[in-house]
């Protein structure tokens, strides 16, 4: 009997998409970040990247719950000294919705080249339209 590993030439990937009208950001964020991973496969080596590419529509009718929206503050620094510059999570949501959930999922891949590749197949729309219908997109629920 022999383990199975995976080879990077054997992965086909597949694209979904995803409604976020009225998800929970966290959980949408957690179904994202597993399939990016490839975590959903039967077949996961943890040293091959093997995850799918997925498009999320609806970003600015995500929902968050308790007072997330006033209090979770987004922040960074140029380095500089005062450079801190911080944004709130209505006011980000205001001012560009993809990012928040860029942000979330980002926060949950890997934070090296592998982690980098993975985020490269993911694409974040605000309405309910998107330009990669050439790549015949399956559809998932949350």
């Amino acid at each position: 009997m022999k383990t199975f590993m995976a080879k990077k030439e054997d992965v086909e990937r597949r694209w979904f998409v995803l409604d976020a009208k009225d998800k929970i950001l966290g959980r949408l964020a957690t179904r994202v970040a597993t399939i990016l991973l490839g975590k959903s496969k039967p077949e996961i080596t943890p040293h091959v990247d093997q995850g799918d590419h997925v498009i999320v529509l609806n970003a600015d009718k995500v929902k968050v719950t308790g007072k997330k929206m006033t209090d979770k503050l987004y922040r960074k620094h140029s380095g500089y000294p005062g450079g801190l510059k911080t944004l709130s999570l209505s006011e980000l949501m205001a001012k560009n919705p993809c990012r928040v959930i860029e942000h979330a999922v980002w926060g949950m891949l890997p934070k090296n080249s592998m982690g980098r590749r993975m985020i490269r197949r993911f694409k974040v729309y605000v309405g309910s339209e998107h330009p990669h219908f050439g790549q015949k997109p399956e559809v998932l629920e949350v």
